[in-house]
């Protein structure tokens, strides 16, 4: 079945439910503006109207593109809920939903980093993401920046880079970068897995890497939930004095 809406999609599942009628419509005298087109939602996809005024589509994808935003945040927060909660069940709900644990255990551990107060509605789930290993100082000082400057993922990924970048240790012919090899085969796994998410190759690398390393730590019983953040910084302490490591695309 599907849900009707006025531009704005909205999901749909499960038996349709009654909606309220509408109004009789009035004869339609001549030179009277057409009535606007609906966007129809079902679980497979929209229904677009054969006729649409260009502002009414370009209306109805930044309404979808704010729930694709907004859904990460929210699986995110269910999960972190389940967790906390439901410690010896929380996983029998994610079979139940039909739901990847390894895709929620990733924004589980972005919403974890970011409570509700220091999240920022005019930045995309993906802008947190980039922060979520730094110290909350730091996330926030991005925060500023990125929303000030009104910067995208990529702008803000570069940003971030090209800070970093004087206090990167120079390379020395007797301290080469050595590539980790990949299967082609499970390298396109990978892209595979980051293009479904909509998200940037290297970010979800990065993003995966962490949340791993996070719930490792956490499993081990070596790190307390409070002392999340330095213990990552270790982590990465650690890895700058070893040899870097470059995954090749």
């Amino acid at each position: 079945m599907a849900r009707q809406t006025d531009q704005a999609p909205e999901s749909c599942d499960g038996p349709a439910t009654a909606l309220p009628q509408p109004p009789p419509r009035q004869p339609r005298t001549a030179g009277a503006a057409p009535r606007r087109g609906k966007v129809l939602t079902t679980k497979v996809g929209l229904q677009m109207p054969a006729e649409m005024a260009y502002d009414e589509w370009e209306r109805a994808g930044r309404q979808l593109s704010d729930v694709l935003d907004s859904s990460s945040w929210w699986l995110g927060d269910w999960l972190v809920y389940g967790k906390d909660h439901y410690t010896d069940r929380y996983q029998r709900g994610i079979r139940a939903a039909g739901l990847s644990y390894q895709t929620l255990r990733n924004y589980a551990w972005v919403s974890r980093r970011f409570d509700l107060a220091r999240r920022r509605p005019t930045l995309s789930f993906q802008h947190h993401a980039e922060l979520a290993s730094m110290p909350a100082e730091e996330q926030d000082l991005w925060l500023d920046r990125a929303e000030q400057r009104q910067w995208t993922t990529k702008q803000l990924r570069g940003a971030i880079r090209a800070e970093r970048r004087p206090e990167e240790r120079p390379r020395t012919p007797t301290e080469p970068s050595r590539p980790l090899e990949v299967p082609d085969s499970r390298l396109q796994w990978w892209h595979k897995a980051a293009e479904q998410l909509g998200v940037d190759f290297e970010q979800w690398v990065m993003t995966t890497l962490d949340s791993a390393a996070a719930s490792a730590l956490e499993d081990l019983g070596t790190q307390a939930e409070n002392t999340e953040i330095s213990g990552l910084k270790g982590i990465k302490g650690r890895a700058e004095r070893t040899r870097p490591v470059a995954i090749s695309a």
